[in-house]
């Protein structure tokens, strides 16, 4: 399994990636406005990096439950200073999340060498030409509806063939637009539309997302129903629930783990990989 981006080619076939969160926005669900500052995000970009990230997330809009839209003018503003900052001293891969074209476009022109777009590229009419002439990977990610109301009550009669048939339906339209498959990779939004059963069904069944014959990646950290699983409200908590999700997932065939601290993460990686390599 190869996964190819705007500066070449990463090979999957035995290593998964992490990809660390920085979100550069003042109101994202666990750390708005820590980040916002473009010195600060540098420096967290800095201990993502040192701590294992092979992917650089940078989000300008927050895709929280209830989070309203800004505009492209805004979303710009706050990640084209970040992406040309980590680029000028750093050659880690760097991944824009946004639905917006024109700011992926411009994301692209900075140093993004991935686009991860929460709608799958319904989101924006120019985003499928844009996505496909800027030679970036392709993060494709389903959501039912939209942040501001995505979680009032999500309703499927089965979860993960509807989430499975869109995301084939995302991938054939990217391919529509002439982008190579080996750029695509999939993503069944964990926590995007979904209760706590339809996030528990969609892990279970990640083998069935990577029958695609995609790059599947998998983002649960910090999210709300790892603390009612495991009977804690404290944001801290979280962290080694999804470390167990993370070494399921990559048994299961999952590629890529978007996360917020990721050493534990990489460690959960190097010994699942090492049982399944063994």
């Amino acid at each position: 399994m190869i996964w190819q981006h705007r500066r070449g080619v990463a090979d999957l076939s035995r290593h998964g990636l992490i990809m660390g969160v920085l979100n550069v926005t003042p109101d994202s669900f666990s750390d708005g406005g820590s980040y916002f500052d473009p010195a600060a995000a540098l420096d967290h970009a800095r201990e993502l990096i040192a701590h294992g990230a092979d992917i650089i997330d940078v989000g300008g809009e927050s895709t929280r439950p209830g989070s309203e839209p800004v505009s492209a003018e805004e979303e710009l503003r706050r990640v084209c200073p970040v992406i040309r900052a980590i680029r000028a001293e750093s050659e880690v891969l760097i991944s824009i999340d946004t639905s917006k074209a024109l700011v992926a476009e411009e994301a692209v022109k900075a140093g993004a060498d991935i686009i991860n777009d929460v709608t799958g590229l319904t989101g924006d009419p120019a985003m499928p030409e844009v996505a496909a002439r800027s030679g970036a990977g392709i993060v494709l990610m389903h959501m039912q509806g939209e942040p501001r109301t995505m979680q009032v009550a999500p309703h499927y009669e089965d979860v993960v063939a509807e989430v499975r048939e869109f995301l084939r339906q995302r991938i054939s339209l990217a391919l529509s637009y002439g982008m190579a498959a080996e750029r695509l990779a999939i993503d069944p939004g964990i926590g995007f539309g979904k209760t706590q059963e339809h996030n528990l069904a969609l892990l279970r069944e990640t083998a069935r997302f990577a029958e695609l014959d995609r790059p599947v990646l998998i983002g649960v950290s910090r999210k709300s129903f790892l603390g009612r699983i495991t009977g804690s409200s404290a944001m801290a908590d979280r962290a080694w629930p999804a470390v167990a999700v993370t070494s399921f997932c990559r048994e299961a065939g999952a590629h890529i783990f978007r996360v917020h601290e990721p050493k534990p993460h990489r460690e959960a990686l190097r010994m699942t990989e090492a049982i399944l390599h063994a």
